[in-house]
C-alpha cells in the first residue's frame, strides 16, 4: 500500500543480476514520486534520478548547486514508492573523498540501488556544454575507492562517470574508464561520446558495464535502445525527458488559460482524476480505512 512490497536489499541484489544478464537496462528519469509510478507501470527496468532535473525543479542550474541533504531526501522520495531498481546522481560525490562516502551511506539508507560520480571540478557543468574542467585522475580514483569502501551493502552500484572525452579525446576517456575500474567501479558512465562508433570503441575496450545517457538536445546522437543493445551498452537514461515534456505542457496550458480565459480546451489532453486516483491505488486505501475512499467519481 505505502510502500512496495520489495524492500530496497532485494532491488539492490535484483539490480545487480540484471546487469549480469546482457540485456539493456533502460531507466528513464524521474523528478518526482508520482513520475515513477508511471515509469513501472510502462515496465521499465528502472528508475534514474537526475541531478540536472533535480536542480531545474528547484529552479536552479546544473552547476553542483544541491546539497547532499537535498538530493538524498529526493531520492528517497522516489526510490521508496516504486518496487524498481533507482540510481541516483551524485554530481562530483558533495566535495572531498570522505563527503562521496558519506553520499553513499545516505543513498544506501535511503534505498536507492545505486549511484554515479563525476570526475569534474567543481563547480560542475551539464556534461553536454564545453569547457568541462576534470580532477585528476588520481583524485577521482580517491573518490571511487572511498566510496566503494563506505557501502555497507555489496550490491549497491558505484557508477564512475568520466566528462573526458571533450577535454581529452575518446583515448584518454577510455584511459580513465580502465583505472575507474581497476579503482573498483562497478560499471561506468562516458558522458558526451557522439556516435555509435564511440560507442562501439567503449564496448571494446571496457570490461565493465557501461551506461549510456540519451539526453535530448545535447552533443550526442540519440540511438534507440535496440541499437544500444546490440552494442552490448547496459543501462540506458533519459535523465531530463519525463522533466522536459511537463514543462512544455505546463507552459502550452498555460498560454490557453490566458487566451482563453478557461482550461475547457484543454480537458482531453489532461491525466483525468480517475487515471491518478487509479494510479495512486486510492481504492486499495479503503481496505485499510474505509473513511477515506466513501464517495463515487
Amino acid at each position: 500500500m505505502l510502500f512496495p512490497q520489495s524492500p530496497a536489499a532485494e532491488k539492490r541484489a535484483a539490480f545487480r543480476a540484471a546487469l549480469r544478464s546482457g540485456k539493456l537496462l533502460r531507466f528513464p528519469g524521474a523528478f518526482s514520486p508520482l513520475v515513477s509510478l508511471l515509469i513501472e507501470r510502462q515496465a521499465f527496468e528502472g528508475v534514474y534520478i537526475s541531478g540536472a532535473a533535480l536542480a531545474a525543479d528547484l529552479a536552479l542550474p546544473d552547476i553542483g548547486l544541491t546539497t547532499l541533504t537535498e538530493v538524498a531526501a529526493r531520492g528517497r522520495a522516489i526510490a521508496r514508492v516504486t518496487s524498481l531498481p533507482a540510481l541516483i546522481d551524485a554530481d562530483t560525490g558533495f566535495g572531498e573523498p570522505l563527503n562521496a562516502a558519506r553520499a553513499v551511506q545516505e543513498f544506501e539508507e535511503n534505498g536507492l540501488c545505486g549511484c554515479h560520480l563525476e570526475d569534474q571540478l567543481q563547480p560542475k557543468r551539464c556534461g553536454h556544454l564545453d569547457h568541462k574542467s576534470l580532477v585528476s585522475a588520481d583524485e577521482m580514483i580517491r573518490k571511487i575507492r572511498a566510496a566503494t569502501a563506505a557501502r555497507r551493502d555489496p550490491n549497491f552500484v558505484i557508477v564512475a562517470r568520466t566528462d573526458a572525452r571533450a577535454e581529452e579525446g575518446l583515448g584518454g576517456a577510455i584511459e580513465r574508464a580502465r583505472a575507474y575500474v581497476d579503482a573498483g567501479a562497478d560499471a561506468i558512465f562516458p558522458e558526451a561520446l557522439q556516435d555509435e562508433s564511440e560507442f562501439g570503441e567503449f564496448r571494446k575496450a571496457i570490461a565493465a558495464p557501461l551506461l549510456a545517457n540519451m539526453t535530448e538536445f545535447g552533443k550526442g546522437k540519440l540511438l534507440a535502445a535496440r541499437q544500444l543493445g546490440e552494442m552490448g551498452i547496459n543501462i540506458v537514461i533519459y535523465p531530463v525527458t519525463t522533466l522536459r515534456l511537463a514543462m512544455k505542457s505546463v507552459e502550452r496550458g498555460l498560454s490557453v488559460i490566458r487566451e482563453q480565459g478557461t482550461q475547457e480546451s484543454l480537458l482531453a489532453s489532461m491525466q483525468t482524476r480517475a487515471e491518478l486516483y487509479e494510479l495512486l491505488r486510492y481504492e486499495e486505501y479503503e481496505k485499510f480505512d474505509r473513511d477515506i475512499f466513501n464517495f463515487e467519481l
